[in-house]
């Protein structure tokens, strides 16, 4: 297994009226946080909120290239950015203890919590398809480059790891430092991961050596 420390490249925040950050996605352009009671896009560049979307946002965040996805008390509300009309919603496999959310391969998956797994789950009906387990408590999940990883958060420690998604075997583990931990997980398709920093409320960008 390929181990080491985590480069932190910036961190934005914390931010007006934010208390605690949940998940993390982007857009392409934007970085989509949730922070309780809305959805807000960073532009990562400026490093400002440029835009919030008043919905319940608890847990996980995902986009898949036109519709965005978030975690809150048990579903998954499928809303549209431009207007931020939720379109549908959808039930989860923990019922409230989920965390992390991530799109790939046409279909939603989603970090059960205290659980330790990841669920792959049909984004129309909300069907569990396949689980894989974790040995940490899980919160974020992201896809890169067809590469599974996601992030821990237990006794107040977090690391990033990626997964063998067969078997759940940890390949690469980028350790966090004491004290920041990692409640959301989202990649930019390069080398950058972005992190919600959770009760910091802030987001970090950590560098992903490839």
């Amino acid at each position: 297994m390929k181990q080491s420390k985590a480069e932190i490249l910036r961190e934005y925040g914390p931010f007006p009226d934010v208390n605690h950050v949940a998940g993390v996605t982007y857009d392409g352009r934007h970085v989509w946080f949730a922070s309780g009671d809305r959805l807000n896009a960073l532009d990562p560049d400026a490093g400002e909120v440029v835009r919030s979307i008043d919905v319940a946002a608890q847990a996980g965040t995902a986009f898949d290239g036109r519709y965005l996805f978030q975690i809150a008390e048990g579903q998954i509300q499928k809303i549209d950015p431009k207007t931020g009309t939720v379109l549908k919603t959808i039930p989860t496999p923990a019922k409230g203890g989920d965390s992390g959310l991530a799109w790939a391969e046409g279909t939603l998956w989603i970090g059960d919590y205290r659980g330790r797994k990841i669920h792959q789950i049909d984004p129309e009906t909300g069907a569990l398809l396949r689980s894989i387990d974790s040995n940490r408590f899980v919160t974020g999940v992201t896809w890169i480059d067809g590469e599974l990883w996601h992030a821990t958060w237990e006794d107040e420690q977090s690391d990033i790891r990626h997964l063998e998604p067969e078997s759940g075997r940890v390949l690469e583990l980028i350790e966090m430092p004491p004290g920041l931990t990692v409640s959301g997980l989202e990649s930019d398709g390069g080398d950058r991961l972005y992190c919600g920093g959770g009760d910091s409320g802030k987001v970090r960008a950590v560098r992903r050596a490839r």
